[in-house]
């Protein structure tokens, strides 16, 4: 499809307009004791949707470079936007906006400020291919940083039956079920999305290159929920038993998924230890 011409003033006022609309606690920032900003500065912005600081003053400024699909993206997450608010982006910005549905990575305003007020919790949001669009500074320290994958291994479950590496968090015990899961999972989002959709042709990339994969696949299994207690392996801090809750978006097909431990148990402890760790080795 044809892209339309920029309009740099529409596009200029619309960011700052929810620039000043936004308050720090609105997305996981601090408001500090000597803040005269209305709303949020350019600086924390730009942090936020992961540029530079000179790159976004100059598109508040009705300057520089038309923005690229993925910097509009960036943007539209970073602000916190609707739907709506992110389609009208990228019209000001000169592009067609991205389809939306089960498809779609970008988070809606509501997820993100439940997630943005998790930091001492492990946490993700996913889709329903189980890629993850982002995690809590504890979800990384639980299970690393599961949003740098691209293409295929985006997702968990092809994931699971095509790299060693995802299989080491969980115990082996749980390995067979977890197989079965995946399968059973997608088998079901293959029928509810169509020959033509992504979960498809993952599908047809697993049955190509995994043989367990085939074998599972074969049984039409449906169904198959995830266990309420997940059982992980932490290279630092060993077995963690955590309560998995689960906060569907219905409207985009993401889901939150929060891991708890009940408190004054071992793995509880362990949690408060992985805390002070974070990312980093006890070595």
């Amino acid at each position: 499809m044809r892209s339309v011409v920029i309009d740099r003033a529409g596009l200029a006022e619309f960011l700052r307009n929810r620039r000043e609309a936004l308050q720090p606690e609105d997305v996981g920032l601090p408001r500090g004791q000597r803040r005269r900003t209305n709303g949020l500065r350019r600086e924390e912005v730009a942090s936020l949707c992961h540029m530079s600081a000179d790159y976004y003053s100059r598109l508040e400024r009705e300057r520089g470079p038309q923005p690229s699909l993925r910097m509009l993206a960036s943007i539209a997450q970073g602000l916190h936007m609707s739907l709506d608010e992110r389609d009208h982006l990228f019209r000001l910005a000169g592009h067609n906006p991205p389809p939306r549905g089960a498809s779609t990575d970008h988070i809606s305003p509501g997820l993100l400020r439940v997630l943005d007020r998790l930091d001492d919790t492990p946490a993700e949001i996913v889709t329903e291919l189980g890629e993850t669009l982002r995690q809590s500074p504890m979800g990384v320290a639980l299970t690393g940083d599961t949003t740098r994958y691209t293409g295929p291994a985006r997702s968990a479950g092809y994931r699971w039956f095509t790299d060693p590496a995802a299989r080491r968090i969980y115990a082996p015990e749980e390995h067979p079920f977890l197989s079965r899961m995946y399968a059973s999972g997608l088998r079901q989002l293959v029928t509810l999305r169509g020959p033509q959709s992504r979960a498809a042709h993952l599908a047809e990339l697993l049955l190509a290159r995994n043989e367990e994969f085939r074998r599972v696949w074969d049984d039409h299994e449906i169904g198959i929920r995830p266990h309420e207690v997940k059982h992980f392996v932490h290279p630092e801090v060993g077995a963690l038993e955590l309560n998995c809750q689960r906060l569907v978006d219905p409207g985009q097909a993401h889901s939150l998924m929060v891991y708890t431990a009940v408190p004054g148990s071992e793995s509880y402890e362990k949690l408060q230890m992985l805390s002070v760790i974070g990312t980093q080795s006890l070595r």
